[in-house]
């Protein structure tokens, strides 16, 4: 039986800084990663393979990182994991056994099998598999009206992509906004309105009834009697976890199919950890479970998982998901974190609201200045940050992460008023305009000004 000290079963984002951290975490220990497809893609970057790369080629993840790190690789699937004699069951490579093992088996689309006619031909969900990917990218090319079933960032950014090469975009969304999840209403409705500028007709708060056609499809029909031509449907309904493996394995799961683990990715079995898109989540405020597949939580996870895999070395280092969320739409950036106004709304929060509006070089009147508008939430007691939005131009995505980092630290807006930041007229806004210090500073603002009604000076 060929043998292992770590078995990582998935090669993403998960499975491979979990392998590569545990080998920078341990030193000269055996770590195996072993996954199903030749090549892996970028899960963030599939959409573009449509519009703006036209290559699956163009979108893989190279070994070059695994492979650079002592890991061994195997291109093989995993048919069962044998937990009391700890070794799991494969097809081409017989029996592997293991000390430690780390499953990150990632997630599968959402299949809309309530939708009749969701297995036509030409209609298809966003499978990560490279072979599948290239036919769709082929269809696509001979489509010329394309429906997008779903309002998420899956499939805002499918409709933009396509949109791109010309053809007649229909973006379809049960809700009565798209990216709702992550985004307040001024948010959403400033989004949708650069996806219609741009030629794509937005249809929110529409149910799709069937999808129509005899063998391939030719329309989508909506519950309101409208019908849309189609040659193609692309189901971008979401993502679920892929953790059926786990399931036969009796690791547990929470209600929505998800590895339960702890703070240190720990599964039920305490050799067998869980990473990524099948592994559980939960809210960094709240404790809730919170189902946001990202691979930048991924990447967290599995530094913690591939720390932790022997001994745990980092200590309640998972303190939940912010859900930071960043994506392009025909020129503008929209990026969040943390909790939007009516989640903190629904949860009891109280709070306040700074925003701001600025440019994103100064002066404004420079080459390519965007306008930036953010909105940042705080906890109307304690003054700590609890959430997030912006949009601009392309500074907005790494504004987010300093914010990101100011969530999880517990950072209040008195420190983020007085934060000093590095600051250029070509690369960001004017120091003294800069949008997290000014939208903290009118949140204090804003809230001094009631505590003061009243006063007599």
């Amino acid at each position: 039986m060929k043998q292992t000290d770590l078995l990582v079963i998935g090669g993403s984002a998960g499975g491979i800084l979990a392998a590569t951290m545990a080998r920078k975490a341990y030193g000269d220990i055996k770590v195996t990663v072993i996954r199903d497809t030749e090549r892996v893609m970028v899960p963030c970057g599939i959409p573009y393979i449509f519009g703006t790369l036209r290559d699956t080629a163009k979108n893989v993840i190279p070994d070059a990182g695994l492979l650079g790190a002592g890991v061994e690789l195997l291109i093989d699937t995993v048919t069962s994991i044998e937990r009391n004699e700890k070794y799991v069951k494969t097809k081409s490579h017989g029996d592997i056994s293991y000390k430690k093992l780390i499953v990150a088996t990632g997630s599968v689309p959402v299949i809309p099998r309530f939708i009749p006619g969701y297995d036509l031909e030409n209609v298809f969900p966003v499978l990560k598999e490279e072979t599948y990917l290239q036919n769709v990218l082929k269809k696509l090319d001979a489509a010329e009206n394309v429906s997008v079933i779903g309002g998420g960032f899956i499939g805002v950014e499918f409709a933009e992509q396509i949109r791109k090469l010309g053809k007649n975009v229909t973006l379809i969304e049960l809700a009565d906004c798209c990216l709702w999840q992550a985004f307040d209403r001024e948010f959403s409705d400033h989004l949708e309105e650069q996806l219609r500028e741009n030629g794509v007709d937005v249809q929110t708060g529409t149910r799709v009834s069937r999808i129509a056609g005899e063998g391939a499809v030719e329309s989508v029909e909506l519950a309101d009697g409208r019908s849309i031509p189609a040659d193609l449907v692309i189901l971008g309904l979401g993502m679920k976890p892929n953790a059926a493996l786990a399931k036969e394995a009796g690791l547990a799961l929470n209600d929505q199919g998800a590895i339960l683990v702890d703070q240190y990715m720990r599964t039920n079995d305490r050799d067998i950890f869980a990473v990524g898109d099948c592994a559980e989540k939960k809210c960094f405020f709240t404790g809730k479970d919170a189902p946001i597949l990202l691979a930048s939580t991924a990447a967290m996870e599995a530094k913690i998982a591939g720390s932790n895999a022997f001994q745990l070395r980092l200590v309640r280092a998972n303190k939940g998901t912010i859900s930071t969320f960043s994506t392009k739409v025909f020129g503008s950036t929209y990026a969040s974190a943390g909790l939007t106004e009516s989640q903190a709304k629904a949860e009891g929060f109280t709070y306040m609201v700074g925003e701001y509006d600025t440019m994103d070089r100064h002066p404004g009147s420079l080459p390519d200045a965007q306008k930036v508008h953010i909105k940042l939430l705080f906890s109307k007691c304690s003054g700590v940050i609890l959430g997030a939005q912006i949009y601009g131009g392309d500074t907005v995505a790494e504004i987010v992460n300093i914010l990101s980092l100011a969530i999880t630290s517990g950072m209040t807006a008195t420190e983020l008023n007085t934060f000093q930041t590095a600051t250029h007229p070509l690369v960001s806004a004017s120091p003294i305009a800069y949008p997290i210090n000014a939208a903290a500073m009118n949140a204090l603002a804003t809230n001094c000004n009631h505590l003061n009604q009243g006063l007599v000076i």
